[in-house]
């Protein structure tokens, strides 16, 4: 069995190809390559890789058609909240665009299992802590609205033509499982923080008169290489059978936005007292994963710990951007 991977080559996604392929899963990649980097797949030689955009169905379905794919796991995207509050017509193009023409090709091919790469920016602000996957959706920007409307159309192919779905709601991913595969990009705490510090200047934090015990945001962190082996099990339950379903990745703790600086601090060396500045606007003050659901349903519990995730981290970006 056959599985294409979208957005192969980016940092969630080659760490998603990586393990499928290490568990034996036999894997095709789809990447535009405006955000991947097809060095990624050097070390994986057996794994095609086809360069275009999931909106191109001819190209997706001659793909699906010549590796006899039967299943997908859609990582490709547009992920940045601050970019899609700038630009929505874009996110809208990539994020529901894209599925709908991918999904009208998994149809056409009789392509009937699908692994969705949704987020906890889902949520919104949510009431619970930790917030479950039955808690309501109130996503705060066009990037958020994305994934959810991306989860609708899912659920609704499935109703409509037996599609197998699983969505997963990452919650905020940190780490490498190799120097290799770091995260290039500057839009998560983690990387912005080490180009703070590359830069020779005060890390910044957003607020601390969050209602928290240190006063800053709390967010339940992930290791990258736990989010692909959830990747992982969700392909397993559908190889075998399972309708898929919707669920939390996350470890079910979370950290403060000083618990990371103190722990990059530990893992560099480096001085990370921050700068102060005002909230932005929707921060909400503490999203934590409720983690239940996929441990009894997929068997999947995290692994790794912040300082796991920041030791990782800093391996890379320094490999990728040496002092």
């Amino acid at each position: 069995m056959s599985w294409l991977v979208t957005g192969g080559a980016g940092y969630i996604g080659a760490h998603v190809v990586h393990a499928m392929t290490a568990a034996g899963e036999q894997v095709v990649v789809l990447d535009d390559l405006s955000t991947g980097d097809a060095g990624r797949l050097a070390e994986l030689p057996g794994v095609p890789l086809v360069v275009g955009s999931v909106r191109d169905r001819g190209l997706v379905r001659r793909v699906l058609r010549e590796h006899a794919v039967q299943g997908v796991v859609h990582v490709a995207g547009k992920k940045q909240v601050a970019e899609s509050v700038a630009d929505p017509l874009t996110y809208y193009a990539e994020n529901v665009e894209g599925l709908v023409a991918l999904l009208e090709s998994c149809r056409a091919k009789g392509v009937a299992r699908f692994v969705f790469s949704s987020s906890a920016a889902v949520y919104g602000t949510p009431d619970a802590d930790p917030v479950a996957e039955d808690a309501p959706c109130r996503p705060l920007s066009p990037y958020g609205q994305t994934k959810l409307v991306g989860e609708w159309l899912l659920r609704d192919c499935a109703a409509a033509w037996g599609l197998a779905a699983t969505s997963l709601r990452y919650f905020n991913v940190a780490g490498a499982a190799t120097p290799r595969l770091g995260d290039s990009g500057a839009a998560n705490l983690v990387p912005l923080v080490f180009a703070a510090l590359d830069a020779g200047s005060a890390p910044l934090v957003f607020g601390d008169d969050h209602g928290t015990p240190d006063g800053t945001g709390v967010r339940d962190y992930v290791h990258v290489a736990d989010v692909a082996e959830a990747h992982l099990a969700a392909v397993r339950a559908l190889t075998a059978g399972s309708p898929g379903g919707t669920y939390n990745v996350g470890r079910g703790q979370g950290a403060s936005v000083l618990d990371v600086l103190r722990v990059v601090g530990e893992v560099t060396g480096a001085d990370t007292t921050p700068e102060v500045v005002g909230r932005r606007p929707g921060d909400p003050a503490s999203v934590v994963a409720a983690v239940g659901r996929i441990e009894r349903e997929l068997g999947f519990r995290a692994r790794y710990d912040l300082h796991d995730m920041v030791t990782s981290a800093w391996t890379a970006w320094r490999r990728l951007q040496p002092l």
